[in-house]
């Protein structure tokens, strides 16, 4: 069986070679700076590693106002998320005598690769949030971060001065090449990806389990970009990933790899977004649970599912595995939903997140029912050594 083709049909690649890399710098020492912000550079990364196939720069004019209105390219090709490099006046004044920019990651200084200018425009902010975030409410925090912003936006296609170092997780981090190079070697012809900015609870790994039933393999693959202040950190995600997957799953039929991409809580806009970079990576299904991507309480519980029914099978080209919320139930003994458990409320255990946080912060254990010991003691611990607050549940 053939690996299921790359969104768009090719996987990009816009990394450079060293030799390659070196001699842009060197031509590059009179062209303009842009300083790219951590989003900004996760989503360079993802570019350069073909992530996000078929996108080879940020967006121009036309893909970008396509985007935002009817979640497409100009092509036509199914693209939910605005993926845009933001200047501001004195920038847009510089970069227009220019056919060129450099692009510098802000936190290091380092240049991080190159744009070839194509389009600067001015766009609206406000129709931007409505349509891609569903909000215009600045407490939102995707929307906040697109009001902090620059006025202009920048398109062109971009190459990265080799990959994007790190000094995090090296062990995790793969590219969608090598990825589908390990499934293959693995014999894996189908494999169901897990998007995921929380630990693991036992209703995830229920949800993950039962998709591993109808495939070959599963991914975990934890999003490790820039995320809201109060999520958990992904040092402390890590350490729960490791430490469950080594414990309750099947190692050849597991596998996890880190996410560079940066959350802009879209929900279901981002649901898409996310099965869509996860076809790039390989896999052929996607589990989308409940309020995926969501917070606070923008979305529906299961906006994130019905979105898909907008597309045709064909152009999203994953299949998505729907679930819903799941539970621990008393009466029945075992982990269900409310598609299989004929029991009422009073005998399901479900803890909101408030009531995770008192508990951790207690020191109190998590219940057996909710989340595996070794997962409760390591939030414990952090919440203990780091006043840790997270939205677990």
């Amino acid at each position: 069986m053939s690996p299921i083709e790359p969104h768009g049909g090719t996987l990009v690649n816009r990394i450079l070679s060293a030799d390659r890399s070196e001699q842009e710098i060197q031509a590059g020492q009179s062209l303009p700076r842009v300083h790219l912000d951590a989003r900004e550079m996760s989503d360079l990364e993802m570019i350069g590693i073909g992530a996000m196939s078929p996108l080879t720069g940020f967006m121009n004019r036309v893909d970008y106002l396509r985007c935002v209105e009817d979640m497409r390219l100009e092509s036509g090709t199914v693209w939910s998320l605005p993926i845009t490099l933001s200047i501001d006046e004195d920038q847009e004044q510089e970069l227009l005598e220019s056919e060129r920019a450099v692009l510098v990651d802000e936190q290091t200084g380092r240049q991080a690769g190159i744009i070839e200018i194509g389009d600067i425009y001015s766009y609206e902010k406000e129709a931007e949030a409505a349509n891609v975030f569903g909000t215009t409410d600045q407490s939102h925090p995707g929307v906040r971060a697109l009001y902090d912003q620059g006025e202009y936006l920048v398109g062109g296609d971009v190459w990265l001065f080799g990959e994007v170092p790190h000094d995090t997780f090296t062990e995790y981090r793969a590219t969608p090449e090598q990825l589908r190079n390990t499934f293959q070697d693995s014999g894996w012809n189908q494999v169901v990806a897990f998007q995921t900015r929380n630990p693991i609870h036992r209703a995830h790994e229920y949800l993950q389990k039962c998709a591993l039933e109808l495939v070959d393999g599963l991914l975990i693959h934890p999003l490790v970009g820039e995320t809201k202040g109060d999520d958990v950190p992904a040092s402390v995600r890590m350490e729960c990933y490791e430490i469950i997957t080594r414990k309750y799953y099947p190692r050849d039929r597991t596998q996890i790899s880190v996410f560079p991409a940066a959350m802009r809580y879209a929900g279901p806009r981002e649901a898409i977004f996310h099965a869509l970079v996860r076809k790039n990576y390989g896999c052929t299904h996607f589990i989308v649970g409940r309020d995926h991507a969501g917070v606070g309480d923008y979305y529906g519980t299961y906006d994130a599912q019905r979105i898909f029914s907008e597309f045709d099978a064909d152009d999203i080209g994953i299949i998505p595995l729907f679930f819903e919320h799941a539970f621990y139930c008393k009466q029945c003994q075992a982990m269900a939903s409310n598609k299989t458990c004929p029991h009422s409320a009073e005998a399901h255990v479900y803890l909101s997140g408030t009531k995770v946080r008192e508990m951790l912060q207690n020191g109190e254990d998590l219940p057996v029912e909710f989340t595996r010991p070794e997962v409760s003691e390591i939030l414990r611990r952090s919440y203990t050594n780091q006043d840790v607050e997270s939205e677990i549940a």
